[in-house]
């Protein structure tokens, strides 16, 4: 096995070429999200790359124009041996700020040691990795005892479920590495859930009815629920506030878990007062915390709030919960992922990191979100560790090292080589 292992590792260097060529086709579909309903074409390519592998693929619909994708390099004695799970994404972020690229966004671009592609950072680069491992895997003749799965998923940018998905639908296995945007460091997180907070009046009333609301003895008891917005904004930054001071989790900067004010709509026109306002909030929460905590409490001070207000206290807010599609139902979940760093697995994944980069690997909690989380919702071990820097994550120009990805490769071929060779 050393010796499949070197030869492995040696072919990772000597046919990098295969590597980029692999990023390219990635990087030419365009697959950004939002729009997306764009990934058909992409998830044919890395099927038919792990099929000829030789993967058992499997895809399925998802939403209109988009799929999933999995498949298994079965082992040769799976019931008795480790598996482990490669998962990442094939949608990428959209192109908020496309005149500001120096190349086209979509042919990827070698300078050197950098490539640059709407992204090869987050994180095409990374599913490249995967594709040519398995390519190498059948090159070199190398039969696992363990399964091997690949999952190639949808909607991470936009906060649906397609990890969810697979896994809800029983896909599972001992160990899964996420490849998302880390820069090789092993990576947990907090939680995230969005929710809508909305301020409904019982009537609505002609904009030529304000002066009753306003002036001294106009006597209709009544208001404007976009001005009646900012108790609810008050009463969550005070929250915030709180939490901040009175919460902590190890790995994170104090004030990490947030709550963020991050869209507001309301009113018809201007020939009425606003008699609806909606707010969009996003939630950050620890490892150690509950989307059904988190939204308690929250609850709890809006409403709060709401009452001591002689306008809100008979028509107090109501409020909208996470959801599957920031695109469908405007709502997200991400679970929390925290990393056992005593587990096997994460401790051969170390070894195989220290012995390619020459030290151990750094261990952190990110403040973004990935669907990290989703593997220890349904009780599978997990790690986010992937190529790419968070700052070049969404951003014009986006680039990674080739010799990242290839560094990177090297560490999950010689991982999957022991992992998938570990008895259970």
């Amino acid at each position: 096995m050393d010796s499949s292992k070197a030869s492995l590792l040696a072919a990772v260097t000597a046919q990098q070429d295969h590597l980029v060529t692999i990023l390219s086709r990635l990087v030419a579909f365009e697959t950004v999200s939002p729009p997306a309903r764009n990934t058909i074409g992409v998830q044919q390519y890395v099927a038919n790359q792990l099929t000829e592998a030789g993967a058992t693929v499997n895809q399925q619909p998802f939403y209109e124009q988009d799929r999933l994708l999995s498949a298994v390099l079965r082992g040769s004695n799976h019931m008795h041996y480790q598996s482990l799970i490669l998962n990442g994404h094939v949608d990428v972020a959209a192109l908020t700020d496309a005149d500001k690229w120096e190349t086209d966004p979509f042919t990827l671009t070698q300078e050197a040691d950098q490539l640059f592609g709407r992204g090869v950072s987050d994180m095409k680069g990374a599913m490249a990795c995967f594709i040519y491992l398995a390519y190498l895997l059948k090159q070199q003749g190398i039969t696992l005892p363990g399964d091997l799965i690949f999952q190639s998923v949808v909607g991470e940018e936009a906060g649906e479920a397609g990890t969810k998905t697979l896994l809800k639908q029983g896909e599972t296995a001992d160990f899964a590495i996420v490849g998302d945007t880390s820069n090789l460091t092993f990576q947990g997180q907090g939680g995230v859930v969005t929710g809508w907070i909305t301020l409904r009046s019982p009537h609505t009333y002609h904009d030529g009815n304000r002066v009753n609301m306003l002036r001294a003895g106009g006597g209709l008891k009544a208001a404007s629920m976009v001005e009646k917005m900012p108790v609810i904004i008050e009463a969550l930054q005070k929250l915030e506030h709180y939490w901040a001071v009175t919460k902590q989790y190890p790995g994170f900067p104090a004030g990490t878990d947030t709550i963020n004010p991050a869209y507001i709509e309301g009113g018809i026109h201007p020939a009425f007062v606003a008699n609806e306002c909606r707010l969009w909030i996003t939630v950050h929460f620890y490892p150690n915390e509950t989307v059904a905590q988190v939204t308690k409490e929250i609850e709890a001070q809006v409403l709060a709030a709401a009452k001591a207000d002689p306008w809100l206290k008979d028509q107090l807010p109501t409020f909208q919960w996470g959801g599957d599609s920031m695109l469908v139902d405007k709502g997200e979940v991400f679970p929390a992922l925290q990393i056992d760093v005593q587990s096997p697995a994460v401790q051969l994944l170390s070894q195989a990191h220290e012995q390619q980069l020459g030290h151990k690997p750094d261990i952190s909690m990110s403040t973004t979100v990935t669907d990290g989380g989703w593997f220890e919702a349904y009780n599978i071990p997990a790690v986010v560790y992937g190529p790419g820097e968070l700052e070049q994550a969404h951003s014009d120009n986006e680039m990674v090292q080739l010799s990242q990805l290839l560094t990177y490769t090297k560490v999950l071929a010689a991982f999957v080589i022991d992992w998938c060779n570990q008895a259970k």
